[in-house]
């Protein structure tokens, strides 16, 4: 179930070189990034539609590229422009392109219709590429289907569990509740959620104190603010004030992460994630980046553990059924129904057009 008529992040910005052939699949296509003499980006199907062998197999040639089995070669907008052997080429020889926009270090690409590809439904993914702010960029391959991961991101009360040892630290985010609104963009449509927590009189978590020296052993009020962006990306102020000292900055934590899921396939996950400190952190300690991401991969690879092993139990006990609880469920409930009525909006429209 993909919404297609959205955009979907398919590469960091480093990840597609300036000569690079960059393959990835998305929504089950395959796609071929290249970056265009100007800088620009192309995205083109990964397939010659001679024999359909993968374009990323061939070479580039300028802004062209040149399938490695018979030499056909292809132009940035997906017409083939020459056949070996032919000197009129058949304008029906061409592959599909795709809307491409890098933003913030992201790269996105429209899966859907290319006359609808609306940047007013790109996130605000600023953090990336904030000098205010520092990060180091992550990427992780799930093989389990992306709704799954959304719905651990939705209810951070797994914290107290999954991550008790990392960026948990206490059952009390558990107890705690969620307020969850709905996130409009200015034509009024919705989006995604707003999601806000917060839990007092809890300590440090163990990820703060492991980066921040100096941080007491006393009690805080934390705070998880994030939206939550169709198809699926997580934008999240956190962190955490002393409650004896609210306004001492320097014993305040803050950060900002920045997390897409883009699906692969139906059962198989693209994860783009990252975690921001202050520029001002970085200066008192410039190792602080590298720990926070060994850090965010540790507590990643617990998400991923987790949600892999319930993958294979849902497989294994397809009869059995998932039944909500609600002070867990609210967010992920919302943001699957938001999922349904865009997917089942995008049916009607092409039913109506093909009528």
């Amino acid at each position: 179930m993909f919404i297609r008529n959205l955009w979907y992040v398919i590469a960091w910005s480093h990840e597609v070189g300036a000569d690079a052939l960059f393959t990835r699949t998305v929504l089950s296509e395959p796609i071929l990034l290249m970056r265009k003499q100007d800088g620009s980006l192309s995205a083109l199907q990964d397939r010659c539609c001679h024999r359909l062998l993968p374009l990323s197999r061939g070479a580039r040639e300028g802004d062209a590229v040149r399938c490695g089995y018979h030499g056909l070669k292809f132009d940035c907008g997906g017409q083939c422009v020459e056949v070996p052997g032919m000197e009129r080429v058949p304008s029906y020889l061409k592959i599909k392109s795709y809307p491409v926009v890098e933003k913030n270090r992201w790269i996105f690409v429209w899966m859907g219709d290319p006359e609808r590809a609306d940047e007013a439904l790109l996130p605000d993914n600023f953090a990336n590429d904030d000098p205010q702010w520092c990060n180091k960029p992550g990427y992780m391959h799930y093989e389990v289907p992306y709704l799954l991961i959304c719905d651990n991101l939705l209810d951070f009360s797994h914290l107290s569990y999954v991550h008790a040892n990392t960026l948990g630290g206490s059952p009390e985010i558990a107890r705690s509740r969620q307020k969850i609104d709905r996130l409009l963009i200015p034509d009024g449509r919705q989006v995604g959620l707003k999601v806000s927590r917060r839990v007092s009189d809890v300590p440090p978590s163990p990820y703060w104190k492991s980066f921040r020296v100096g941080l007491r052993d006393e009690m805080y009020e934390r705070w998880f603010d994030y939206d939550f962006v169709l198809p699926g990306t997580l934008l999240m102020d956190s962190g955490g004030r002393p409650i004896a000292a609210p306004d001492d900055e320097a014993r305040t934590v803050r950060l900002l992460s920045c997390q897409t899921l883009t699906p692969e396939t139906e059962t198989s996950t693209h994860y783009f994630f990252q975690q921001s400190c202050q520029s001002a952190d970085f200066e008192r300690a410039p190792e602080t980046v590298d720990h926070m991401y060994a850090t965010l991969v540790r507590a990643f690879h617990e998400d991923q553990d987790t949600i892999t092993a319930q993958y294979r139990a849902l497989q294994a006990t397809p009869g059995m059924k998932m039944h909500a609880v609600p002070p867990f469920d609210g967010a992920l409930g919302h943001f699957r129904g938001l999922v349904e009525q865009w997917v089942a909006a995008e049916s009607s429209a092409s039913f109506s057009q093909g009528q």
